[in-house]
C-alpha cells in the first residue's frame, strides 16, 4: 500500500492547531489536523478561558472569526474577586464591559474553530506515538493503528507531552510544586447559592500560604473550582480520589483553619474529584532550527497557569505561523525562522510571568503579594 502523504501535517487539534489549519484555510493553504480523541465530543473541553486582546483576539481576526468569537462572550465573566482565608472580600473589580480580557467557554470556542473548517480536515482517533526523519526535511508520522504518512511539514500542536517534541529538544515538563484538585458545583445559584455569592460573576481567588480556591464561574450556571496546594509531587500517591468522600477529606485537611464558605466550595461539590499536578518546561525554552517540524502551544512552551495566557499564546503561535507560511510561499524554512524567531522571546516572557504569579498567589505572605499586583495595575 502507498503511504499517504501531507504537504502539512498538524498532530493535535487543540485550540492551537485547529487556529493553525483556519488561518491556512483562509490564505488558500490546505492542511490535515490529526487528533487522538476519537471524536469532537469525546471529552469535555475545560472551562472559562479570558481571551486577551494582545494575543486571543488578534489570532482570532486572523482566522477571520473575530465577530462570531464576540457573540460567545459570557457577560459579567471578565469580573475578579481575592478573598482571604477569613472569607473577607479584598478585591472585587466588577466586569463593565470595557477590559481587554473578555472571558468565554472553551468548548465553545473551539466548536467555533472546527466548525470554520473544511469537512474532513480533521483525522479523529489518530494518535501518534512518533515520527522520524526523512530526506529534504520530510518526516514519516507514525500512529497507534499501525498505519503511517508522510508530510513535508510536520507541526507538533499535541500539547505538553508532546510525542513531536523530541525532534526538536530534549526538554521534558517538569513538576512546578503546586497541584490541583477539580471539583464542580452544577446549577450554583439553586443548588449552592452560599457559593455562588463568594465566587460572584466571574473569578474568584482565595488565597493563603501555600493553597487557595482558585474558582470560575461557567456559561452553564456552575462554578469549577481548582484546589490548589502547594505539596510534593508524591503528596496525592496514597490518596485514593475515586473515593470522593475520601478525596475531599484529604484536602480539606490543609484548609482546617479556613472559612467554611470557602471549605464549602470544595465539601458541597457534586461530581468526582479530578488531582492534577501542574508542570511546565524550563523557562525559555527554544530549540536550533530543524527542518521540516516545528511546535507550537503547550508542546512548544506549557508553563504553569497562572498568567492566563497558555490558550491565548496557543493560538498566537497558530495565527502567526500560519501567516508567516502565508507570506513565505515555497521557503517554508524562511517561514519557520520567522515564526521561531518571535515564539521564543514571547514565550519566555510569558513562562517567567506566569512562575512569578505563582509565588505571588501562594507565598507565605499571600494573599498579600496579589494585593500588591492588583494595585500595581490600577
Amino acid at each position: 500500500m502507498t503511504t499517504p502523504h501531507h504537504p502539512i501535517a498538524i498532530v493535535g487539534g487543540g485550540l492551537g492547531g485547529l487556529t493553525l489549519a483556519r488561518v491556512l484555510h483562509v490564505n488558500g493553504i490546505e492542511a490535515a489536523v490529526f487528533d487522538l480523541d476519537a471524536s469532537p465530543a469525546a471529552r469535555t473541553q475545560g472551562g472559562m478561558l479570558d481571551i486577551h486582546d494582545d494575543s486571543g483576539q488578534p489570532a482570532l481576526r486572523a482566522a477571520g472569526l473575530y465577530e462570531e468569537f464576540r457573540a460567545l462572550v459570557h457577560p459579567g465573566g471578565e469580573s475578579t474577586r481575592v478573598l482571604d482565608k477569613s472569607g473577607a472580600v479584598l478585591v472585587d473589580d466588577p466586569d463593565d464591559g470595557t477590559g481587554g480580557r473578555p472571558e468565554v467557554d472553551r468548548g465553545q470556542l473551539r466548536d467555533l474553530l472546527l466548525g470554520s473548517l473544511p469537512e474532513g480536515t480533521v483525522r479523529w482517533g489518530a494518535k501518534v506515538t512518533g515520527a522520524r526523519p526523512l530526506d529534504g526535511g520530510r518526516h514519516e508520522v507514525t500512529l497507534a493503528d499501525g498505519t503511517s504518512f508522510t508530510t513535508d511539514l510536520l507541526i507538533g500542536a499535541d500539547g505538553a507531552w508532546s510525542r513531536l517534541r523530541p525532534l526538536l529538544s530534549d526538554a521534558k515538563p517538569a513538576y512546578v510544586g503546586i497541584s490541583f484538585v477539580e471539583v464542580d458545583l452544577p446549577d450554583a445559584d439553586v443548588r449552592h447559592p452560599v457559593s455562588a455569592e463568594v465566587v460572584g460573576g466571574g473569578m474568584m481567588m482565595a488565597l493563603g500560604a501555600g493553597k487557595g480556591f482558585l474558582a470560575h464561574r461557567e456559561t452553564d450556571g456552575s462554578l469549577h473550582i481548582y484546589v490548589a496546594l502547594a505539596v510534593p509531587e508524591d503528596a496525592f500517591d496514597g490518596v485514593d480520589f475515586t473515593d470522593t468522600e475520601a478525596g475531599k477529606a484529604y484536602t480539606l485537611e490543609h484548609f482546617a483553619d479556613w472559612d467554611k464558605s470557602l471549605r464549602a466550595l470544595l465539601a458541597d461539590a457534586d461530581g468526582p474529584l479530578t488531582p492534577r499536578h501542574i508542570h511546565a518546561l524550563p523557562i525559555g525554552h527554544r530549540w536550533e532550527r530543524v527542518p521540516g517540524v516545528t511546535l507550537l502551544g503547550d508542546a512548544a512552551h506549557v508553563m504553569s497557569p497562572f498568567a492566563g495566557v497558555g490558550a491565548n499564546l496557543a493560538m498566537l503561535d497558530g495565527a502567526e505561523l500560519g501567516e508567516a507560511l502565508a507570506a513565505h510561499p515555497g521557503d517554508t524554512e524562511a517561514a519557520l525562522a520567522a515564526y521561531e524567531a518571535k515564539l521564543f522571546p514571547r514565550s519566555e516572557e510569558s513562562a517567567a510571568e506566569s512562575a512569578a504569579n505563582g509565588v505571588l498567589m501562594f507565598g507565605e505572605d499571600a494573599p498579600q503579594g496579589m494585593l500588591d499586583f492588583f494595585a500595581s495595575m490600577g
